[in-house]
């Protein structure tokens, strides 16, 4: 005897796969909020300085950040979140590492007491390839000139400090025992480096600040039109407050009077960041904004 209300068998397959759609939904919203909440844990657990804890905002940032290094979406990132040591930034990366939240790779780097979380393939690339191609614009910021002026005269020193600091990676990356500790670059190898270039350089600016620091470390940046890059992306997720938070992924600057001589070597870092953008699925919504302040005084 038929059913007075037959289904038929289409519909209830269509019935079953939307089942499986929404459940597949709820344990990858599920998912998202545990990690985020993991990425919060960490931050106020391994990075506490004194008794101030982090907010949740500044949490999220730093997760944001290092999700975007692990994806290759910059080389590195320079750690100024709080005071914290090497050793906390350390065993942040290391907890996150545990939770597979990022890959194993990334590194922690120390120079001159500056804590960065590196991405190793991606950096020894970046630095490759601008050693065989100047990949990146140098700018000369001395106290001395009247205004900021492109430069060749530096390269032969920034490719010396390129070197060495690529000699130094590829050493680290031989040890892989020594991957859950901070590795160190002795003050010996770094304290002649011009560290505002270099560190341009690591977090993947298309343009860098030099300056004679053997002089002074002033510039002539005061009262000169910059104009601010920013590249701002939100962090996907099922939680509502994970998806909407935006964090900025690159802010730096460049001198208004050289646009037209920074324009190539900016557009094609626009266009390989949004590439790069699109190979991935946990950042979205990638907006990179310019804009020109003028400021009284510019500190590098």
């Amino acid at each position: 005897m038929r059913s007075a209300n037959p289904i038929p068998k289409q519909k209830e397959d269509e019935e079953e796969e939307e089942e499986e759609e929404e459940g597949e939904e709820e344990r990858n919203e599920e998912q998202s909020m545990a990690s985020s909440d993991v990425f919060v844990a960490a931050a106020r657990k391994c990075l506490r300085v004194g008794k101030k804890r982090f907010s949740a905002t500044v949490s999220l940032n730093l997760a944001t950040q290092v999700l975007a290094v692990d994806l290759g979406l910059k080389p590195a990132l320079l750690y100024d979140s709080n005071t914290a040591s090497a050793e906390q930034v350390q065993q942040y990366l290391n907890s996150l590492q545990a939770a597979q939240l990022v890959s194993k790779s990334l590194q922690t780097l120390v120079i001159s007491e500056n804590s960065l979380i590196v991405n190793p393939s991606l950096t020894i690339a970046n630095l490759e390839a601008l050693l065989l191609r100047r990949t990146v614009t140098v700018v000369d910021v001395c106290h001395s000139l009247e205004q900021p002026a492109i430069t060749e005269l530096q390269w032969g020193a920034i490719r010396d400090m390129i070197q060495a600091l690529l000699a130094h990676i590829r050493q680290f990356g031989q040890h892989s025992a020594m991957r859950n500790v901070p590795h160190r670059i002795e003050k010996r190898h770094c304290e002649t480096w011009n560290l505002c270039t270099l560190f341009g350089i690591l977090l993947g600016y298309p343009s860098t600040y030099w300056f004679d620091q053997s002089r002074s470390f002033e510039n002539c940046l005061a009262m000169s039109p910059l104009v601010v890059t920013k590249a701002v992306a939100s962090w996907q997720g099922g939680d509502s407050g994970v998806e909407g938070h935006r964090c900025c992924l690159y802010s730096f600057s460049t001198p208004e009077m050289l646009q037209a001589d920074t324009q190539s070597v900016m557009a094609s870092w626009t266009t390989q960041l949004q590439e790069r953008f699109q190979q991935q699925k946990v950042l979205s919504g990638l907006s990179v904004t310019r804009s020109t302040v003028t400021l009284p005084s510019v500190a590098l």
